[in-house]
């Protein structure tokens, strides 16, 4: 696991179960036995069991316990942490003295500035003047071995000093040139204790008479709040005083208003079921006017009467030719019979034997 795997959220399942192990590892290390939870577990059931015995250690609890579920964030660690130290508490581990590494003092820089110089700075500055204009400039050398020279006596030398052979307007141009990088800065160590507490003590100074110098004014100032304040006391209780008449009467159009309010909504609520009620009653009637409208219609239209006309006319034609059917039907049958009955006597009289035939049988 990487240092940041239970304060970031990434698998909140896998997180959650590897929460549990940890958890269970922790609470065995720190002697309580505890079984260890397995995947198909309860979630409830295994954080109540952790809290439960995080609470047996004298830890607070003062998150519930669904904070757990995800596996990650600030309750988890803080279960994570207490264990663990409930771990190395029952294991007896002890500490080593620290072994402090030694520090390398490094070295500060400093920034050059044609103000702020070092000493080595300015020699190289001046060597490299010399050598680029030695006619313009003084051999400070040849003059320190002229004045130390054994042989020069006292009176040469202060004839020497005091006759000199440089021109003074030439010597005051030199020395306004090389006056800005003649001027070097020591710089103090920012790390020296010393330091540090003569800043304080300046501060403290500093403060001290700052603080001389406002105290009068925020007292000025405390007395001039303080007597406005009163000012305005007196003039709210005035107001007050003179306006008491007005707040009552004010109280009293608000309770009238609120009343006034309460028969509106009565009120309101009676129009709002009449407005219903209006509205049922107009699509009733609309619906009477639709089939009243759809029966008028039907009874004004003559279509109908047109239809029954013509089948009646039809009727008629269709009977008139069912009697001539029924006529020629009739007329055929009576054929039928007569020519049946001419053919049954013509066969009587056809077959008609004497009587003395009949008895010589």
């Amino acid at each position: 696991l990487d240092r940041h795997y239970f304060a970031l959220p990434t698998n909140p399942g896998e997180q959650f179960f590897m929460f549990c192990t940890l958890a269970a590892w922790l609470i065995t290390k720190a002697g309580h036995p505890f079984e260890q939870p397995q995947e198909c577990d309860d979630p409830n059931a295994v954080i109540s069991n952790v809290l439960s015995e995080l609470r047996s250690f004298g830890r607070p609890v003062d998150f519930p316990p669904s904070k757990l579920k995800a596996g990650n964030g600030e309750q988890v660690c803080y279960v994570l942490d207490c264990l663990a130290e409930e771990a190395l508490k029952y294991t007896g581990l002890s500490w080593k003295r620290p072994v402090y590494p030694a520090e390398d003092l490094e070295e500060e820089e400093i920034t050059e500035d044609d103000a702020e110089l070092t000493l080595n700075k300015v020699e190289e500055d001046v060597a490299e003047e010399e050598s680029d204009n030695e006619e313009n400039f003084i051999d400070l050398d040849v003059l320190k071995a002229q004045t130390y020279r054994p042989d020069m006596s006292e009176t040469a030398k202060h004839e020497e000093i005091l006759q000199s052979t440089t021109d003074a307007a030439e010597w005051n141009l030199e020395v306004e040139r090389v006056l800005p990088q003649l001027k070097v800065t020591v710089r103090t160590d920012n790390k020296d204790w010393r330091v540090h507490v003569d800043q304080m003590h300046q501060h403290k100074d500093g403060i001290e008479s700052s603080l001389k110098e406002t105290r009068g004014y925020l007292d000025k100032l405390h007395n001039e709040i303080s007597r406005t304040l009163e000012k305005i006391n007196s003039r709210e209780k005035y107001i007050n005083n003179q306006l008491e008449h007005l707040v009552q009467e004010y109280r009293s159009a608000q309770a009238l208003l609120s009343e006034a309010k309460g028969k509106y909504e009565e009120g309101s609520g009676g129009v709002t079921e009449r407005i219903r009620a209006l509205s049922e009653i107009t699509e009733l009637l609309e619906r009477v006017k639709q089939e009243t409208e759809e029966k008028g219609s039907s009874m004004t239209d003559g279509a109908p009467l047109v239809k029954i006309k013509q089948a009646l006319t039809k009727l008629k034609q269709e009977t008139t030719e069912m009697d001539i059917q029924i006529g020629v039907m009739e007329h055929t049958l009576l054929q039928s019979k007569l020519k049946e009955k001419s053919n049954m006597t013509r066969d009587m009289h056809a077959t008609m034997i004497p009587e003395a035939t009949i008895g010589s049988y």
